[in-house]
């Protein structure tokens, strides 16, 4: 028989809110989280505005001697998982080492501990690590060190699929505690509010350029223009439900089904590949379209992109079949952070029976959707669908359900 593998703790920075508390109430009450970027001076280029993590201090956070060899992002990372394992009630210490492991997954993060590598090249002239060493710390640091803080000495990956790949390291640990794991810390959080990193997020050419924060993320909306970059995200720690109820923890809900594609060819002709992936889920999870109360959206704010979401997600559940949500309004794109945050935030949805508000969008009448708007909409809600396409084509999506 499978496992069902259910979350537990749940551990979050987002940039309207530190911690998992914060974050719902902030989210709940339509708390927008963009503004001016102040982790460098944004004033020479054309996008201005990001979600930033606030009132993060790592000193009062983490160990000292943890802070020369980690950046911005582990350490949010690092202290996010902290409260996610506070919050299970899971003291690492007590457990089997080779019974625990670390599946995150990371996009653009990584930058930041570059360029610092890059500056120490030009400042000093001499110890550096080369870029090579720096991507390849920028893939392992989140899981490694974690796992090391820790002492988790199991299964331990990084998956990298832009947006998409928080969702897909979720899955990645679902299957590992499936084949005898009992607890897997996963999720994502990403951090690239940088200058090198900026400059590579220009190059996609989806950055709103608008200095306004109320206006310059509108996906669905007709004034559409591209999305907001953001840092943060969230990390899970799953079990499977036998360990968890042998221990007595409390069980925010299961992750049900999984499925994943990658879109054709450009000039191809044949249908982007996410209403497969939410098709595959569906399967995976048991569930049929009509026991969905609730759609996540990536919510790309790039008008193609939006429609292709709006048409699949119409196809599936009909038009206006579901209620869909873009709480990520308020936060900004996370890149790999995004969806770990949008699963906390379903399975606390699926908690309270709240849905949370997609701000400051005006639904364009090209799109069928049941767009929840500016405020919290209150219904009975056991299963929640999360969407996520990373740049270059990955489509992922993810049914959570209320555990019995």
């Amino acid at each position: 028989m499978t496992a069902t593998v259910v979350v537990t703790g749940l551990g979050v920075a987002a940039p309207n809110g530190l911690g998992t508390k914060d974050f719902w109430a902030a989210t709940l009450t339509g708390k927008n989280g963009i503004g001016r970027v102040t982790r460098f001076d944004p004033s020479s280029y054309p996008a201005t505005l990001a979600g930033e993590v606030p009132g993060f201090v790592a000193e009062d956070l983490l160990p000292s001697r943890l802070l020369p060899q980690t950046d911005h992002m582990t350490r949010l990372a690092l202290v996010a998982a902290d409260w996610a394992l506070a919050d299970a009630g899971v003291d690492p210490g007590e457990r089997a080492a080779f019974d625990m492991g670390v599946v995150t997954a990371s996009s653009s993060g990584g930058f930041e501990f570059g360029q610092g590598e890059l500056q120490k090249l030009w400042s000093q002239g001499g110890q550096y690590v080369s870029a090579y060493q720096s991507f390849a710390w920028f893939y392992a640091v989140n899981s490694g060190q974690i796992s090391i803080r820790n002492g988790m000495k199991g299964p331990s990956g990084v998956v990298v699929g832009d947006q998409a790949g928080g969702l897909d390291a979720v899955a990645q640990a679902r299957r590992q505690i499936r084949k005898g794991t009992a607890l897997i810390v996963s999720g994502a959080v990403d951090a690239s509010i940088c200058p090198w990193g900026w400059v590579a997020q220009l190059t996609s050419g989806r950055l709103n350029s608008s200095e306004e924060p109320s206006s310059a993320y509108l996906p669905f909306d007709a004034g559409a223009a591209g999305h907001v970059p953001g840092e943060g995200g969230a990390i899970l720690v799953m079990e499977s439900e036998e360990s968890a109820r042998a221990r007595g923890a409390r069980v925010y809900g299961e992750i049900a089904g999984y499925g994943a594609t990658f879109d054709p060819q450009p000039g191809s002709g044949r249908e982007p590949g996410l209403r497969k992936a939410v098709e595959l889920a569906l399967v995976d999870a048991g569930v049929e379209p009509g026991e969905v109360d609730v759609v996540f959206a990536d919510a790309a704010a790039v008008p193609e992109l939006d429609r292709v979401e709006a048409e699949a997600i119409t196809a599936v559940f009909g038009p206006r079949g579901v209620p869909v949500t873009a709480p990520k309004t308020m936060t900004g794109r996370l890149y790999s952070g995004a969806g770990p945050l949008d699963l906390a935030a379903a399975l606390l949805s699926i908690r309270d029976g709240r849905i949370p508000p997609t701000v400051n969008v005006e639904l364009s009448t090209e799109y069928p959707l049941d767009l929840v708007g500016p405020r919290p909409r209150t219904a009975a809600l056991r299963t929640a669908l999360v969407l996520a396409r990373g740049h270059g084509g990955f489509n992922s999506a993810v049914v959570v359900r209320a555990a019995e």
